[in-house]
């Protein structure tokens, strides 16, 4: 699944950086998590870094619009890392 930043956000600039596959960037008004890009640190971490650094609770939450298995996010995770 990938992981969804909602409105509590306060544009700390806190996840961006901590994100391995950059897919956190500055939207219109708050930061966004490209779903595309996103693999919940699969592959990387044991757990995601931005909900580890993020300040505000429940700010970043699992997308219910972009549900994967663990097995497609370690695909994806191969795929972004031009691993195949």
């Amino acid at each position: 699944m990938a992981l969804l930043i909602n409105s509590k956000c306060i544009n700390c600039d806190m996840c961006d950086p901590e994100c391995p596959n950059e897919a956190i960037t500055m939207g219109d008004d708050i930061y966004e998590i490209n779903p595309d890009k996103c693999t919940e640190c699969v592959g990387h971490y044991d757990v995601p870094t931005c909900q580890s650094v993020c300040p505000i609770n429940n700010c970043i939450i699992t997308d219910p619009d972009n549900v994967e298995s663990e097995e497609q996010l370690l695909d994806k995770f191969v795929r972004l890392q031009n691993l195949v």
